[in-house]
This record gives structure tokens, sequence and C-alpha cells, in this order.
């Protein structure tokens, strides 16, 4: 039997997906290799979401080629940042149009490291403006089955009412790796999800922590925490998803260090140098303080994602010593939260906030006394419209905590996205059966899911709205909550 030669395979594969309605239409075919890969990157994605072949992990080192990306982050007014992740060492030039327009707004070229990330930075861009831009990897262009394209913020302030504006999130991403896996049914569900996320639509996703599940023969090397996060985000089924929005994180214990890891871990800082690889931000951390809580503002909302691992003590430490972000981090966010007139003030956790009942790593488990003084603070301060967002829990749900003289504060959890569920909840026998804060109707204990929030409405009056979706883009429940509730009286 005569084999075709590769570009004619991978182009007769890619047609027949095409055809079949199994992979999204290519723009071009080619028989060079910056063609050849990106025919096999589609053509690698309808397989793997048709069920024919798995997941595959970045491509063979030496080859020059794109293994995932490109992602956006960290989108502002006049600026956005591309991150990319190539087989090996290789130059990276990202060229930007205006939407519609043939002329270059920017070309801008950088080397990636020796794990083949790097993060590409553009400034000097126009508020409200939407922006296409091509990838070439040591100068071979890189084609994709979608749109590589982003907008940046609009400059609303003294002009306009500001912008409505939807944020999706989740939390607990399992990627299979048999190899590495503990036997047995596979922990990781379908990624199918990151699609159905990216058909909402979202303004920008965030990523709540578990985003990386360190198995045990990672978290003890630099190597292996590496390879962990580069097989995590070669993931086929994440890429159309990563290049459709701003993405922004914090971590929780699995991308951090081992299950329920504290402050002692000896390699948390190699963590913290591959997720601030991974996960492109403005600024981290302050001076003297490391850790991945950072602030920013989307909008007229400001979101605080908090590290609730760098700092922590151990979960079992005397009282005296019980804190899960530590006095500079807490002394950070009271400030922050102090000084900002948003109407809404989201604050993400890896863990659970609010949930009263002291069980496996919720805040009243772990750390009751900052608990109780954070919520003290809150109100002594009068800081309006706070919202807390978490994961972890592998179970969604709404929480409220009615509070006497104050405004309610709500939490929303949203996990898993693709972890196993967990339908403990459901138990009678089970401490959190009748949890005392849930908003009734809220628990998502049999699926996976994910979150989102949108803000709408003139200046004055803005709404949030709360929905829980399945992996399908049903929604399971919706809450709606408008600032002027949010306000101490």
């Amino acid at each position: 039997m005569t084999v075709p030669p590769r570009p004619a395979l991978l182009a007769g594969l890619a047609l027949l997906l095409v055809g079949s309605g199994c992979a999204p239409a290519l723009t071009a075919a080619s028989s060079t290799p910056a063609g050849q890969a990106a025919i096999e990157r589609a053509v690698q994605t309808a397989l793997a979401r048709a069920g024919l072949a798995p997941p595959a992990a970045a491509a063979p080192a030496g080859a020059g080629r794109l293994a995932a990306g490109p992602m956006l982050a960290d989108v502002t007014a006049r600026g956005a940042a591309v991150w990319v992740q190539t087989d090996g060492p290789a130059e990276v030039t990202l060229t930007v149009r205006a939407a519609g327009g043939a002329e270059v707004v920017q070309t801008v070229t950088a080397a990636t490291g020796a794990d083949g990330t790097a993060t590409v930075r553009l400034d000097g861009l126009e508020p409200g403006q939407t922006y296409g831009y091509a990838v070439a990897v040591n100068g071979q262009a890189v084609l994709f089955p979608y749109p590589t394209a982003f907008t940046t913020q609009d400059l609303w302030q003294w002009r306009t009412d500001p912008p409505a504006f939807t944020v999706a999130f989740g939390s607990c991403y399992y990627d299979n790796d048999p190899p590495y896996d503990r036997p047995g049914r596979p922990y990781g569900g379908p990624t199918a999800i990151f699609e159905t996320i990216r058909q909402a639509r979202p303004d920008l996703m965030l990523w709540l922590g578990d985003n990386v599940y360190l198995r045990e023969v990672d978290w003890w090397s630099a190597g292996g925490i590496a390879y962990r996060y580069a097989h995590n985000r070669a993931e086929p089924d994440l890429q159309p998803l990563l290049a459709a929005a701003p993405h922004y994180a914090t971590w929780d214990d699995h991308d951090y260090g081992p299950n329920n890891a504290d402050r002692s871990y000896i390699l948390k800082g190699e963590t913290l140098d591959a997720f601030t690889r991974y996960w492109p931000a403005a600024a981290r951390g302050l001076p003297g303080v490391p850790g991945v809580f950072t602030h920013f503002q989307w909008g007229d909302v400001e979101f605080f994602l908090l590290d609730d691992r760098y700092h922590r003590a151990p979960n079992d430490a005397p009282a005296p010593e019980q804190t899960v972000l530590g006095r500079e981090q807490l002394q950070w966010l009271l400030d922050a939260l102090t000084g900002s007139d948003a109407p809404f003030k989201v604050v993400a956790f890896g863990g659970q906030f609010l949930n009263p009942v002291p069980v496996f790593e919720t805040y009243a488990a772990v750390a009751p006394a900052e608990r109780a003084f954070l919520l003290d603070q809150l109100r002594l301060r009068r800081v309006d419209g706070v919202v807390f967002l978490s994961g972890d829990r592998h179970h969604a749900e709404l929480l409220k905590l009615d509070r006497p003289g104050a405004y309610p504060l709500y939490e929303f959890t949203s996990s898993p996205l693709t972890a196993g569920v967990s339908d403990a909840a459901l138990d009678p026998a089970s401490p959190e059966a009748a949890n005392p804060l849930r908003v009734p109707g809220t628990l998502v204990a049999d699926r996976h899911n994910f979150g989102t929030l949108s803000v709408s409405g003139p200046r004055t009056d803005r709404t949030l709205t709360m929905r829980a979706l399945d992996a399908e883009g049903a929604v399971l429940w919706e809450r709606a909550v408008r600032a002027a509730e949010l306000r101490t009286p």
C-alpha cells in the first residue's frame, strides 16, 4: 500500500473531518511546516472531540512549532497580553491590525524561554477597539481554525454609562494522563465544557483554583511541576477558549502543591514560578510579599483574586497561628476594598469563605477567627458591594449571609469543570445537607458546571446576574441582585 505524503494525508484528514462536521473549517491548507502544524492542530482537536484519539500533549521538542495558545490576558483600555507556548525556545511574532483594516498597528517579537512560554505585551492601543492578530513562530505563520482577536476595554468614565459585560468562571480542571493517574476510572471528565464556555461568549474568564492537578510524581521536582502545567495547557479542546477572551487566575492546593498544601511546601517557589509563566498578569503579590494575589478592574467592577496557599498555616495549626491569607495579604485586601468605589467588588478565593459548616477546608474549619475578623472589618469599614466567588468543593451553590445592620453577603461557588463531581452535600447524613446559608434551589452536586456573572444597567443602578450552567450550556439556576441592595444602610 502506498502511503500519501504527510502533508497530503493531513490535508485529507482535515477535509474529511470538516466535511463530516467534526472539525471547524480551515481557512487555508499548506505544505509549509506552519500549514502542516495548523492542520495537525485542527485534526487532533477534531479527533479528540470525536473520541477517536486522546488529547495530545506538546509537540515533539525541536520542531519549532506552537504547542499551546495563544491565550489572551490582562486586556486594558490601551493594552493586552498574549501568551504562547512553543515546543522549544523560539522567536514568536505577533502582527496586530485593527479590525477590518489592512494596516499593521504593531509588530512585536518575543523569545520563548526554555519551556517554550512567552508573554507578548501590546501597548499604545486605543480604547474600545477590536484588533486581530497573526502569530508566527520562527518566521512561519501559524493558522488557526478559530478567531484570534481581542477588544480593548471602553473608556466610559465621564462619558457614558459603564458597559454591560459577562464573566465566566470555574474551578477544578483535571486533565487525564493515564501513565501517572491513579488506577481505575479516569478522574477527569469530558473537556467539551471549554467549547460550551466559549459559545457563551464571555468578555473574560476567571479560573478559581485547581486549574492544574499536580500528581504525586509531579510535586517533588521542578521538572514534574513544569511537565504538569504544560500537559494541562496543551489540551486541544481548551485552545479556542484561550483565544476567545482574556483569562485571569488564582490557585488552590492542586495547582500549588500536594493536597491541602500550606506555607510549609518546600517547592512553593517553583510552583509560583510556573503559575506566573502560565497565567500572565500586570502584577502579583506585593514588594517583599510573594504570592498570586492580584487586583484588576473590568468596566466599573473591581476583582480581587486572593492567594489561599502561599501564606497559609497548616490546617491543624494551633488557634493563634491559624491563617489562610497571612497578615500582609489580609491587610492589603482590606485596604484595597476600603479604597474602592466600585458598585460590585468581586473577591475570589480558591476555597469557600462564607460557608459556616466546618468541613474539609472551608474558612470556618481552618481559620474561623480570621474569617470572623474579615467579616467584622467589612462591617466596620462600611465596604459596600462585596460578592465572593469560590471553587474547590466539586459542587456548585449560592450562599447568602444575612447580617443585622448591614447588607447581605453572597458567595457563588462553582466546581468542577472536568474533575470528579461530589454528591456529598446531597447525603442527609452530611453536615452540609442543610447548610443554613444555601439559597434554596442552587445546589448543583451531580454534574460538571461553570458560572457566569453578568453586569448591566445604568451607572446609578447596576445589576449583577448570577447563573450556574452545566457542561452543555443549560442554565441550572439564575439569581439577580442590584448594587443598591448591597449598600450599608
